[in-house]
């Protein structure tokens, strides 16, 4: 499953729990300062988001009591920062102390506990904590079938998200019935042209291109494209998503003719959205590299690989494992050509 699919769910759900406290607390300097941090966080200003978060959980911590649903807010924002920036040591506690706090105040069986849980669940997988995470995803999902229906969204985001899981693991036959359902779900509470339609549909296709069934992925990725264009308009972040699925699965075919433009585009959308200094910029001239890179266009290759490593160094720090990834890529690139002096110093910083 592509991480920005998962990455995508933990932050709606942190959003959705963030605007339930806002609304009741509208005005004040703690809500201009949570705003703030996720803000910051969409623009890829992780390292000042962390500092906003950090004052807004001190004002939450200094204004209410310390088992406030506030303050909960204020620990799932902050540990999102922390997440983002690969400091899942950091991040771990302030989404368990979060949990604690959801639990004692709304009760264990509240959705905001569901939500709180499905957060520390994506950290474990991101992790490839898998172990740790299934229980949570788990008892999310039956926390939110209670609590709100089996035919909520919110049931389907969760079956979402335990499917991912399943997926990581290579549980193949557990994940189709899961998004099957998700699916089912989204479209008849939400309509056919429905973002949420969309995010299940890119779910499903996903799992199909994994297993081979290339035929069946694509019709679904091209409605999920249709809808997010239709909805969001061309130049949204999510259509670069849609294109970068459409333009994979074309690559594992060896059908590079149709790759190229898909790619470019959504690089194009990507820098336009959230600026040339953007981690998820980086995504896609990774994206656009491997592509050349398959190719043998080594020369093409090259210097987008070395702009995506420094980009994400510059934004999340050396030792991020997204980091780590751009390394390994421009490492395999100077091997395959035979510049072993080169790529030797590159696969050592990763391994340190």
């Amino acid at each position: 499953m592509d991480h920005i699919l998962i990455i995508a769910t933990t932050f709606l759900l942190l959003l959705v729990a963030a605007v339930y406290v806002f609304r009741r607390h509208a005005g004040n300097r703690w809500e201009v300062l949570n705003e703030q941090a996720v803000e910051l966080y969409r623009m890829g200003e992780y390292d000042l988001g962390v500092g906003v978060a950090k004052n807004a959980l001190k004002l939450a911590e200094e204004n209410a009591d310390p088992n406030h649903p506030d303050v909960a807010a204020s620990l799932n924002i902050l540990a999102l920062l922390y997440s983002t920036l690969g400091q899942y040591a950091q991040a771990e506690p302030l989404y368990q102390r979060a949990i604690a706090i959801s639990e004692k105040a709304l009760g264990p069986d509240h959705p905001d506990v569901a939500k709180s849980l499905n957060n520390l669940a994506t950290l474990y997988q991101e992790q490839g904590h898998y172990a740790q995470a299934e229980p949570l995803h788990e008892r999310a999902l039956a926390i939110t079938e209670e609590a709100q229906g089996p035919d909520h969204p919110d049931v389907a985001t969760s079956l979402n998200n335990l499917a991912s899981l399943y997926e990581s693991r290579g549980q193949y036959a557990q994940v189709e019935p899961l998004h099957e359902r998700a699916l089912a779900i989204t479209e008849e509470a939400l309509g056919p042209d429905d973002v949420a339609v969309a995010t299940s549909l890119n779910n499903l296709a996903e799992l199909y291109r994994i297993q081979g069934r290339y035929a069946d992925a694509k019709p679904l990725y091209e409605r999920a494209l249709a809808i997010t264009e239709a909805a969001l308009g061309p130049d949204h972040p999510d259509v670069a998503l849609g294109l970068n699925n459409l333009a994979l699965l074309y690559s594992v075919q060896g059908q590079y003719a149709p790759v190229e433009p898909l790619l470019q585009r959504a690089l194009g959308i990507k820098e336009k959205a959230v600026g040339p200094d953007h981690p998820s910029f980086a995504t896609s001239l990774n994206k656009l590299a491997c592509l050349y890179d398959d190719q043998g266009l080594y020369e093409r290759a090259e210097p987008l690989y070395e702009r995506a490593l420094a980009i994400t160094e510059a934004a999340l720090g050396p030792d991020h494992p997204d980091v780590a990834g751009s390394l390994h890529n421009l490492a395999v690139l100077y091997k395959t050509q035979g510049q072993y002096a080169r790529a030797e110093p590159l696969y050592s910083v990763r391994s340190a």
